[in-house]
């Protein structure tokens, strides 16, 4: 069976998903919406199948479209890597590194990572899904992302889970609340506060949750969130006092928050790098996961 496709097609069918709609789409690739349409048609032609359906309210894609999408993402990278290798001046190291990483490590601590990284490797690009610990994961297994940043290992055999850190669960309030006053607490003083946290669906909840039904602590959340980026609004709005992790903590003083470091007993949650255990990474990412395990242990 011969395959007879552009690359073009692949990048057109990518930006409809990435997008949400062949409208958009076509703007972004600078090409008419019947042009872009031609392009997916031939697509499916090529592979045999449908890869996106339409309806009036949404695109999305077909069974199939859902499993070739990233098999098209690592054939467009690989090619470009390559391509940009070649064209390379000198010691010049280019590529892109696709990486899955939790929102809260994805805040400061990756930040910090690349910004480090690009003082060597100035030319590699990244694209990073910032998803939940369980999305990671498949997300990763998928194919979708080299590798990941995760708080999650997995019982997947087909994954591996590499420590990088370990962040602990801090007290974050107000420089106006009387715990800013403290220089610690314990989970017994936060017990009939208004408390701020993540939906018990969250991975975070569940370290901390497990960590706390060894001990007499019981905590009473007033406000649940999705996202704990979300919480530090509300602690800067003097609605309650939350616990997060500290990579979810600002950096440096801040000019409302403070942290301060909870005990009795000290919770923490361990940040590490997830790969497929079969999967060879690309070298832009090779040396961005190696670099990321010198940088955590620095």
């Amino acid at each position: 069976m011969r395959i007879n496709f552009e690359l073009q097609d692949l990048r057109a069918f990518l930006t409809v998903l990435e997008l949400g709609g062949f409208h958009r789409a076509a703007e972004a690739l600078a090409m008419s919406q019947p042009a872009l349409s031609r392009r997916i048609q031939s697509l499916e032609a090529a592979v045999g199948a449908p890869l996106i359906e339409r309806t009036t309210r949404r695109v999305a894609p077909t069974s199939v479209g859902s499993s070739f999408a990233p098999l098209a993402r690592r054939l467009l990278d690989e090619l470009e890597d390559t391509l940009l290798g070649m064209t390379g001046v000198g010691q010049a190291q280019t590529g892109q590194v696709t990486l899955a990483c939790v929102p809260t490590a994805a805040f400061y601590f990756l930040p910090r990572a690349i910004e480090a990284f690009n003082e060597r490797f100035p030319q590699i690009r990244f694209r990073i899904l910032d998803l939940s610990g369980n999305e990671g994961l498949q997300s990763v297994a998928r194919g979708e992302a080299e590798f990941g940043i995760n708080l999650l290992g997995s019982s997947d055999p087909d994954l591996h889970f590499t420590p990088l850190i370990e962040d602990p669960y801090v007290l974050a309030c107000r420089n106006d609340h009387p715990f800013a006053r403290r220089e610690s607490v314990s989970w017994a003083d936060l017990q009939g506060e208004r408390l701020i946290g993540v939906s018990r669906a969250s991975g975070n909840r569940m370290i901390l949750e497990n960590a706390l039904a060894k001990t007499d602590v019981r905590l009473s959340f007033q406000y649940e969130v999705n996202h704990l980026t979300t919480s530090l609004g509300l602690v800067e709005r003097g609605l309650g006092i939350s616990v997060l992790p500290k990579l979810a903590t600002p950096e440096g003083p801040h000019p409302l928050i403070v942290t301060k470091s909870i005990g009795a007993p000290a919770v923490t949650r361990t940040i590490g790098v997830v790969e497929r255990r079969t999967a060879r990474l690309s070298p832009a990412a090779q040396r961005f996961r190696d670099m990321l395990l010198d940088f955590a242990t620095a």
